[in-house]
């Protein structure tokens, strides 16, 4: 539940402020398109977790919401400036929704990480129930 929870905030976080990506500068692709998918990414990741939780897709989980919280935390403190068809998001700037995008992005992360570890391949699982 916590995976999907946070990937949901994450989702939601990046579904409001897409629009207001739109006018990042730079790359081929657009900090709204980038915002979108991004959202539209880990509200499908939550559903499988929620649906299917099984290894590969809290794997999965797990590379979508570190990979948003290193972007943010990178973007932040860094300015990589364009970045192949990325545009430069670098925003210097901590506000309330960034804040809670990355604590859902962090607290996803951080469960996806444990159901990976403790969660077993259904074939192992039966092959231990037989014992």
């Amino acid at each position: 539940m916590l995976v999907a929870a946070g990937l949901v905030v994450d989702a939601v976080v990046h579904w409001r402020f897409a629009p207001e990506m739109k006018f990042v500068e730079g790359g081929s692709i657009g900090g709204d398109q980038l915002f979108y998918v991004q959202a539209a990414l880990a509200a499908g990741v939550a559903v499988l977790v929620l649906g299917m939780p099984r290894r590969w897709t809290y794997a999965l989980a797990f590379l979508t919401a570190a990979s948003a919280l290193g972007a943010v935390l990178l973007y932040y403190y860094v300015d990589v400036g364009v970045l192949g068809p990325l545009p430069n998001m670098h925003e210097p700037v901590w506000y309330a929704e960034k804040t809670i995008s990355a604590v859902g992005e962090g607290v996803a992360a951080v469960a996806a990480l444990v159901g990976l570890l403790v969660t077993r391949a259904p074939a192992r699982a039966m092959e231990e129930a037989r014992v």
